[in-house]
């Protein structure tokens, strides 16, 4: 069975994994989450990068897994640690000592005064779950996305990327064209929005399965 490492994105906290983690874990997988420093204007990547090394401890097997900013952390994990399988989902790629990931993208979606982050976000969660994300938000420190990423190339781990049809804040079409641009492969495809696992998590989870059984080896038969 796998390690699944589960990382949020900006302005959250392991919450955003609640409904995920356990049918993962119904599946005999062990689950990490964590929290990342996101309200703390000091904490750059390497700090984002070792709290996610310390909760995974001395764990292996790993599937390391980035929602959104999360993406931005997820390939440090694997320059320090062997890892099976990478997957984005609806994440950030980055570029070695890359500033402007907004400007350098592309990235459509304005956030200005008008920006409504619960339609934008949240608008297929259900009711329930909606209702409580707003303990689990807050505001994003800059540093992560402004220093210049310490990436110095894409780790030699598998690398999927997730990608959900009615994502509002990373639009299909333009996610598609960064996924290729940036790691040349084709993204997997899911129905939902930015934030899937609250969302879909049943649907999220199969699809974590497949790619991780269609990836990573099964260990060779012992012979006596």
């Amino acid at each position: 069975m796998a390690t699944y490492v589960l990382i949020h994105g900006a302005g959250g906290d392991a919450w955003y994994w609640h409904l995920v983690a356990p049918l993962l874990e119904e599946r005999g997988h062990e689950v990490v989450t964590m929290n990342l420093p996101v309200g703390d204007e000091s904490a750059g990547l390497a700090e984002y990068t070792q709290v996610v090394l310390d909760a995974i401890g001395e764990r292996g097997e790993l599937v390391v897994v980035g929602q959104s900013l999360g993406g931005f952390v997820t390939p440090l994990v694997a320059e320090r640690r062997p890892v099976e399988l990478l997957v984005l989902l609806n994440a950030m790629v980055p570029r070695p000592g890359e500033t402007d990931w907004w400007a350098a993208t592309g990235h459509p979606v304005e956030i200005g005064p008008d920006f409504d982050p619960v339609e934008v976000f949240l608008h297929d969660v259900p009711d329930d779950v909606r209702a409580e994300a707003a303990a689990h938000a807050g505001p994003q420190a800059a540093a992560p996305m402004r220093e210049p990423h310490p990436l110095t190339c894409w780790p030699d781990a598998p690398t999927r990327f997730v990608l959900a049809r009615q994502d509002r804040f990373f639009p299909a079409d333009w996610q598609r064209a960064v996924v290729r641009e940036r790691l040349g492969i084709e993204p997997d495809e899911i129905d939902g929005g930015h934030c899937v696992a609250l969302s879909r998590p049943r649907e999220l989870v199969a699809l974590l399965e497949t790619l991780r059984l269609s990836t990573v080896a099964p260990a060779a038969p012992t012979t006596a």
